[in-house]
């Protein structure tokens, strides 16, 4: 009986005619390493953070449910894109309206404008909700935050569709609880909402810091205060007739060092309004000071002992510059 079975087993399971030679074993070498992560962490955003919860029907995904915040969580603001372009004009603030919380900012646009993905990460909801949101879609990302889409005119992604930072999710509108045209945005953090304004400048469409520590106790205050690193970036908004070399030699970096920075390659075309971040600006505050703060939470007492700027900044790109054009312009090789 046992030989029979082997028997059939064998001639299902073919373990010895075809051999895989040394030949056919593709190398893992670093490169495809971190690209495999990456795909990983798209393909399955905060998934540690969220225990595995992909709700594809509620906002907030854990609306009935207590659970547990970390301390602390550090959150990657670098790669914001700004999800409106270059035109910024906030209709309404984040906060109290009369009766009702109004947990987001809304964005000023044209019906048919193009809506962008403020982070890289994976589309959780894309839905319909008459009495508020109209036409919205929602995206995790891998930094751990959330952010909501609202009053679409349109979809130009998919639910569990993977997208880029940058990357056009929508066309703007007016659908359901809007008076006009406007984004509505929002940012969370597990759920929960918060200001947008404290971790995104809607001045110049850039994130105020590369890092931001949310802290259990902010939200369980319903107040937003978020503790930044010591780094701060400069971002540069492109304007007619600059180029890349012209940019890298105002802030005094090489135009490598500037490609670098924004993932570009020397031939990419740059656009007008466009924020190129040009380095960082690094604060070093003492410890007797952060300990005084603390202690005093109404102190307006400037807490930064000195500051260093390392040259570099951000440049706006106008229409038809290069890289060799910028380059030219600031006297910088793009080969530096």
């Amino acid at each position: 009986m046992e030989r029979k079975a082997s028997e059939l087993i064998a001639g299902h399971i073919d373990v010895t005619k075809k051999k895989m030679t040394s030949d056919k074993l593709a190398p893992v070498t670093y490169s495809s390493q971190a690209e495999l992560l990456r795909n990983e962490e798209l393909r399955f955003p905060a998934d540690e953070l969220y225990a595995s919860s992909w709700d594809t029907r509620w906002v907030n995904p854990f609306r009935s449910k207590n659970i547990p915040f970390p301390d602390s969580f550090r959150v990657d603001c670098s790669s914001f894109v700004c999800p409106v372009g270059k035109r910024l004009k906030i209709n309404s603030e984040y906060g109290i309206r009369r009766r009702w919380m109004h947990r987001g900012i809304d964005l000023d646009l044209n019906i048919g404008d193009t809506v962008r993905a403020a982070f890289s990460g994976k589309v959780r909801i894309k839905n319909f909700e008459r009495g508020g949101y109209g036409n919205y879609l929602v995206i995790r990302h891998p930094n751990g935050l959330e952010t909501v889409y609202g009053h679409l005119s349109g979809f130009l992604v998919g639910e569990n569709q993977i997208v880029l930072a940058g990357q056009p999710i929508g066309l703007g509108g007016s659908t359901g609880r809007s008076t006009g045209p406007h984004l509505h945005f929002e940012t969370r953090f597990l759920g929960e909402a918060f200001n947008p304004h404290e971790i995104i400048d809607f001045n110049n469409g850039t994130p105020r810091r590369d890092f931001y520590v949310i802290r259990k106790s902010t939200f369980r205050r319903n107040v937003n205060v978020y503790t930044s690193t010591s780094e701060r970036i400069v971002y540069h908004r492109v304007r007619r007739g600059e180029s890349v070399a012209m940019i890298a030699r105002k802030y005094r970096i090489s135009v490598a060092e500037l490609c670098r920075l924004n993932g570009l390659r020397r031939k990419s075309r740059l656009r007008v309004g466009q924020a190129l971040r040009c380095g960082k600006i690094y604060i070093t505050t003492p410890k007797r000071k952060i300990a005084e703060d603390e202690a005093v939470a109404s102190t307006t007492t400037t807490n930064v002992d000195r500051t260093v700027v390392r040259p570099a900044a951000y440049h706006r790109v106008e229409s038809d510059e290069t890289l060799m054009s910028i380059a030219r312009q600031y006297g910088a090789s793009v080969d530096a």
